[in-house]
């Protein structure tokens, strides 16, 4: 600190008031001493050094010693003020990674949200089978019928009882033993149906027009077929005599 300058007079600054101070106050002891001489005399052996300060060489080691404080004091302040910088720097600089940081989260997580996969919409319901049809009663089984003549007299008479042909098993049986004996591969080359190219065939001897006139649904077509032929004969007999119970002789 330095003195200042006021309209002509020269403003002492605190320190060097005090220096001011301390030399008056060092020139008061200095005459003090001066002042019993017959003291410093009467002890013989001491001696009194001469005081060697002056307010001029004070002042000038107080303004070093100012100048050497002040210097620190500047040093110390820009220090601070450089670690405040600092500090504000990191500050800053923490803060921006910070919100980097959590920009960087929120860009990362908005991204994956976009990502997700879309479900797929659920399958639409199949429509239930309708329940199966209720299964046909099983057909009775077929009918076994001897390959002879009392089972084809015997499959005849269901056919016909099946188609309303009327007949019985000794009305048949009796005219087919007259007729070709049971063979039903028997035929007739001799009589007029013979002569005039239509002869009589198969158990109950029926021409092919009469045959095939009165042939039954369901069986052969062919005249020596046992079965085709009983029922055949059978179905002209019942028109032209009611029964095959009723022929008695050639018909």
């Amino acid at each position: 600190m330095r003195s200042t300058t006021v309209s002509g007079y020269t403003r002492l600054a605190k320190v060097h008031k005090f220096s001011v101070a301390g030399i008056a106050a060092v020139g008061v002891a200095a005459a003090a001493f001066t002042a019993v001489p017959a003291v410093a005399a009467d002890a013989g052996s001491a001696s009194v050094k001469p005081v060697a300060w002056s307010a001029q060489s004070f002042g000038e080691t107080q303004d070093a010693v100012l100048a050497q404080l002040e210097a620190e004091a500047a040093t110390l302040a820009k220090a601070e003020a450089k670690a405040a910088v600092k500090a504000g720097a990191d500050a800053a600089a923490k803060a921006k990674a910070d919100a980097e940081k959590e920009r960087a989260a929120k860009e990362a997580a908005s991204r994956s949200t976009d990502r997700k996969p879309v479900k797929a919409a659920p399958a639409p319901a199949k429509p239930a089978k309708p329940a199966a049809p209720a299964a046909k009663p099983a057909a009775p089984a077929k009918k076994a019928y001897a390959d002879n003549l009392d089972g084809w007299i015997n499959e005849a008479l269901d056919i016909m009882k099946a188609k309303g042909i009327p007949g019985t098993y000794a009305g048949i049986k009796k005219n087919v033993m007259r007729e070709s004996t049971g063979n039903p591969r028997a035929m007739n080359n001799w009589d007029s149906n013979a002569a005039a190219g239509i002869p009589s065939k198969g158990l109950l001897q029926i021409i092919d027009p009469t045959f095939k006139a009165f042939h039954v649904e369901g069986t052969s077509w062919d005249p020596f077929d046992p079965v085709a032929n009983i029922v055949a004969s059978c179905n002209y007999a019942a028109g032209k005599y009611g029964s095959m119970d009723n022929v008695n002789s050639a018909y």
